[in-house]
């Protein structure tokens, strides 16, 4: 009998070294599927909850931009050029109270991106890093209280967009200090307000 119980002990000895190995394999896959799954969702929970908060912004600021902001239709644009091509990197010249940057952040956020916006009046700088947080877009914002004539000159590219809403006369010169700087690929965009005013 002891034998018997022996031999049978042996055989579900063996038994579970030959499952053990695949046991944990398929336990390890599902874990790791699992926690992918679960840091998916949750980042793509954030993402809309982040969505819904901008939307809110602004549909509840819709009609009260001023301060030299651009329209919401040319927001949309704005972020929709992003989107399409993929950009990461961008500088916004003349963040005023910050309606362009809120468009071109939110933008940035889907594409893992960031954004320097430069802007020399102060208090319309305080009123943009509060619209920035209100919209939940801070993080992805680098607002900047300087003279842009001089910190365009200091910034460190490449970047692959640019924005100016700035003074127009100088328009010319932006262009020229941002051209280096611009991240040198077919899908590149300058893009320039103003042209109506």
């Amino acid at each position: 009998m002891m034998g018997g119980e022996y031999n049978k002990m042996q055989k579900i000895t063996s038994l579970l070294k030959k499952i053990y190995i695949p046991f944990l394999l398929i336990t390890l896959i599902f874990c790791l599927s699992f926690s992918i799954r679960s840091g998916y969702c949750g980042e793509l929970q954030n993402s809309k909850a982040l969505d819904e908060k901008v939307r809110t912004f602004l549909e509840n600021h819709k009609g009260t931009w001023h301060d030299w902001n651009i329209p919401y239709s040319d927001g949309k644009i704005l972020y929709d050029l992003i989107i399409k091509n993929k950009f990461k990197k961008a500088i916004e010249i003349g963040t005023s109270t910050g309606f362009s940057a809120i468009w071109i952040a939110w933008a940035l956020s889907k594409t893992v991106g960031k954004l320097i916006t430069i802007e020399i009046d102060e208090e319309r700088h305080k009123k943009a890093l509060t619209n920035f947080r209100e919209a939940g877009l801070s993080e992805y914002i680098d607002a900047r209280l300087a003279d842009a004539h001089e910190l365009v000159e200091e910034l460190k590219g490449p970047f692959d967009f640019v924005f100016s809403d700035a003074d127009k006369d100088w328009y010319k010169n932006y262009f020229i200090k941002t051209k280096e700087l611009i991240l040198l690929r077919q899908e590149r965009s300058d893009g320039y307000s103003n042209l109506r005013r």
